[in-house]
């Protein structure tokens, strides 16, 4: 039987409580922390790591809770774990504009989320600087819902940056996934994401069937297109529909 243990840290100025198994962290995210520390120190330098995920697996909440366990110990090098999402254009430029998504042109506001909505030569030079210098990096903030350019100052040894597009297998993403010292992929069954999705929708006051059209019309692009033109990272992890992570 599963021993879960419930945890409550910050994620984006927001509390949140999650629960995890605890023989998951002791066999699954331990070792990769010390994988990671170990690997930082042959280095003896910034390392940086990816952490790519479709929508509703839980990639905000896991990096920062390996955040979390990272200082926890001595004897692992603390991690700073930031997002891709501050890289959106802003919604004054998406609100605007069209986009070319799959051969079609939208308007972006219609798309927000795809990889085409994100800044990707914003994103190219702050991956062309951080490595070696303690950059600002942009944040959206879900009060205002927009981009806050230079909040967050990248400071830590263990760089976790984690996305739905890191490794999607399409440039310009492909040639930036030179920036990663380490890649970890999260897959996940496309029904259990679904689930997750239309739960959210229902929370925020649609309907079922509201909530499900929203799924099948939008977020189901982007769940599909995550799994399907990702590529593999150097580690594998599946969350399952109770929420813990199997080992791929």
């Amino acid at each position: 039987m599963k021993k879960w243990k419930e945890y409550v840290f910050d994620v984006n100025g927001f509390q949140v409580n999650t629960i995890y198994n605890e023989e998951t962290i002791e066999k699954i995210f331990l070792p990769l922390l010390r994988n990671l520390t170990e690997m930082q120190k042959k280095k003896n330098r910034r390392l940086i790591v990816f952490m790519a995920a479709p929508p509703a697996v839980g990639k905000t909440t896991l990096s920062k809770f390996l955040e979390y366990l990272s200082v926890q110990s001595e004897d692992l090098t603390e991690i700073q774990a930031i997002g891709l999402d501050g890289f959106h254009y802003h919604s004054d430029y998406i609100n605007t504009h069209n986009a070319v998504v799959m051969g079609k042109e939208v308007p972006m506001k219609k798309v927000k989320g795809c990889p085409e909505t994100y800044d990707t030569e914003k994103l190219r030079e702050k991956f062309r600087r951080i490595k070696e210098e303690d950059i600002l990096w942009p944040v959206y903030d879900r009060t205002i819902h927009d981009v806050v350019e230079d909040v967050e100052k990248i400071t830590k040894d263990i760089i976790l940056i984690e996305g739905n597009w890191l490794l999607l297998d399409e440039e310009p993403w492909r040639s930036m996934k030179d920036t990663a010292d380490y890649t970890i992929m999260i897959r996940s069954e496309e029904e259990t994401l679904k689930e997750r999705l239309v739960g959210r929708k229902m929370k925020g006051g649609l309907t079922r069937e509201e909530a499900e059209d929203w799924y099948i019309n939008s977020d189901s692009v982007n769940v599909r297109r995550v799994l399907k033109t990702s590529l593999d990272g150097d580690f594998m992890l599946k969350v399952e529909a109770d929420n813990d992570y199997i080992e791929l």
